[in-house]
């Protein structure tokens, strides 16, 4: 069973290699290799995780090459959750991202640039939840990294060039003072592997712990858009395609998160950082939810509920108890799903609306009952609302709060339950306007040209190419729009619609089903998150206890 653990990270990379290597002649079978793929990393992600909550952590050394020399991945109940949550959501993203690509009749961004690049950045993910050292942790940091640089700035569109460029010079800050900090580490300790530092750390003058634990916090509070290190996700993530923003805002940031669980109770038992971090959740959780009470995208609403809700998993780390790590896990795997079918749901609007600015869009609920239903549903589950998974979270949170009774746990319970309710106004107010009420008067037509690409929207020419209704990428010049320019766009509003960044049109009353049926399978992943809500809290129960008492990972690692 352990010869499985590398598989996850290799075989994403391997059909990346092969999707490039086939070329654009063979679209079906391109599109086949990643589905197939993803498909058995999801399966063989399950077979990890049921190995390792019956027989412990699995541990690999490639090459043989026993710790420090060698590259080590483990495989204990956290990273086989983390990989089985995240290989269903990827999986989704890419049946979507082709459902998405096929009704734009846009093959050559999809198949030539996307897909190659969302598998390095699956293996990238991978890398990560398996990594046994802090030189293989920032390998799959650059991994995913590379990867997500090229697919923000699909199709070179302005918008996307200026929001990839924030997040290029923020992920390299960041890599900058992660290489610092594993630096640090091998010249205090003399090894980078984590079941080593876990024993040698211990044996280290206070202040070089101090300093290690607090830079390596930085580095992963960035990752995870913790406040204050969150100011670059807003304007990073909404002009990207949807399954881009989806993958990113699920997944992504939940990467920072399980870095920081890992790291905080294997490296630095103890929690002697958890009033700063019980301190970064309540400004998480409060300032992000009243961001997005003040947001009127309803992409950019969503990013700030994003950054609100990733205070609840610090929160939970910050206890540092059982009941509180195992709650913060319960609450990413919730929050992974949800968050994510949030995201596709928002590009199923913007297809179906053309546009996902609140004020100009309306009428919905009546239009497309099945679109409503897709993003209520995942709506009331963020909201926390019983018995929903998200509820099943939040009250275990409460519950540990409660339980450690002291002066920052019952401001964290106060501020989480305040941010629940908030988060509840927050999706009724989306539902209000964009599903409840009449359409607004001003409504684009069908047919209507809603975006233009933004290559040229500092010279206010109106120029670039238009996609009218009927055109195909490829088969004929696209049009352009009577006097130049097409319907105007709001200020702020990104071109996002496409994967390739094209312009975009209401083309048809009923939504591309490829795409709906991939958004419908993640808001039924997170309804069972709620019929499998013992299994599902006991599994992180369980996970949480191996956590804190850290030696069966070691054992695993170091053979004692």
């Amino acid at each position: 069973m352990n010869a499985l653990v590398p598989l996850p990270v290799l075989l994403p990379l391997l059909a990346a290699a092969l999707e490039l290597a086939l070329g654009p002649r063979f679209p079906r079978g391109r599109r086949a290799v990643g589905v197939v793929v993803l498909s058995a990393v999801l399966g063989l992600s399950v077979l990890l995780l049921i190995a390792a909550d019956t027989r412990g952590p699995l541990a690999v050394h490639l090459g043989d090459f026993p710790p420090p020399l060698g590259i080590t991945l483990v495989a204990d109940r956290l990273s086989g959750l983390m990989l089985t949550v995240s290989s269903a959501v990827t999986l989704c993203v890419l049946v979507y991202s082709l459902g998405q690509g096929m009704a734009d009749r846009d093959e050559r961004a999809p198949l030539a640039v996307f897909h190659p690049a969302y598998l390095v950045l699956v293996a990238g993910v991978s890398c990560i939840f398996l990594a046994g050292d802090l030189v293989n942790l920032y390998v799959g940091f650059e991994i995913m990294l590379v990867a997500s640089f090229v697919l923000l700035t699909l199709g070179g569109t302005g918008s996307r060039l200026r929001a990839g460029s924030t997040y290029v010079v923020v992920s390299l800050i960041s890599s900058m003072v992660f290489f610092t900090a594993v630096a640090l580490a091998y010249a205090a300790a003399g090894t980078v592997n984590l079941a080593q530092l876990a024993v040698r750390l211990a044996e280290l003058p206070l202040g070089v712990r101090t300093l290690l634990e607090g830079t390596l916090l930085t580095v992963f509070a960035v990752k995870a858009a913790v406040f204050p290190l969150a100011a670059w996700l807003p304007d990073s993530y909404p002009t990207a395609p949807a399954p881009v923003t989806a993958v990113f805002a699920g997944l992504l940031t939940k990467v920072g998160v399980y870095c920081i669980l890992r790291t905080e109770t294997l490296l630095f038992p103890g929690n002697r950082l958890g009033h700063l971090l019980l301190a970064a959740a309540l400004a998480s959780l409060v300032i992000g939810v009243l961001g997005a009470v003040a947001q009127t995208d309803l992409k950019r609403l969503l990013s700030f509920v994003l950054i609100s809700h990733i205070g609840y998993m610090v929160f939970g780390i910050g206890l540092g108890s059982r009941d509180g790590i195992g709650g913060a896990i319960v609450y990413v795997v919730h929050h992974i799903t949800v968050q994510t079918a949030l995201f596709l749901v928002a590009g199923l609007i913007e297809r179906r609306a053309g546009t996902t600015e609140l004020t100009r869009v309306g009428g919905l609920a009546r239009a497309a009952p099945a679109l409503a239903a897709l993003f209520l549903l995942p709506a009331l589950n963020l909201a926390g609302i019983p018995p929903l998974s998200g509820f099943i979270g939040k009250l275990q949170l409460l519950r540990a709060g409660v339980a450690t009774a002291d002066g920052w746990s019952y401001t964290l319970v106060a501020a989480a339950a305040l941010t629940s309710l908030i988060t509840l106004y927050v999706m009724a107010k989306v539902w209000n306007l964009a599903f409840w009420r009449t359409a607004p008067p001003d409504r684009p037509a069908r047919g209507t040209v809603l975006e233009q690409p933004d290559t040229h929207d500092d010279c206010g020419d109106g120029g670039g190419d238009v996609l009218r209704e009927g055109d195909r990428g490829g088969a004929s010049p696209p049009e352009r729009p009577p006097g130049g320019g097409g319907r105007s766009r709001p200020a702020g509003q990104a071109v996002t619609a496409t994967l390739f960044g094209r312009a975009i049109t209401v083309t048809a009353d009923r939504l591309p089903p490829t795409m709906t049926w991939a958004a419908a399978a993640l808001v039924l992943l997170s309804l069972a998150y709620t019929v499998l809500g013992g299994p599902l809290t006991s599994l992180t129960d369980r996970a949480a206890a191996e956590l804190l008492e850290r030696s069966p990972y070691i054992e695993a690692v170091l053979g004692r």
